[in-house]
């Protein structure tokens, strides 16, 4: 994970490597599903199979997706 100093000089990891680490959990929570941060659009994505096909799913944060994908998983 990459670091940066933070405030009081310890080591902390950048925003990118969090969300890295958010991503990369939230993907061993549900396997299959496939989890990412979108840098251009600001928000999180997740792309999660079903019986009917694929769906795409966008949220403005790790919490909302987490939800939407345990949502869509109940229904699929």
């Amino acid at each position: 994970m990459t670091a940066q100093r933070g405030a009081a000089g310890r080591e902390e990891p950048t925003p990118a490597a969090l969300r890295a680490a958010t991503a990369r959990s939230m993907q061993e929570q549900f396997p299959g599903v496939r989890v990412w941060y979108g840098e251009s659009t600001g928000s999180w994505w997740a792309l999660v199979p079903s019986r009917e096909g694929p769906a795409l799913l966008e949220a403005p944060t790790s919490q909302e997706l987490r939800e939407q994908i345990m949502s869509a998983r109940t229904r699929g």
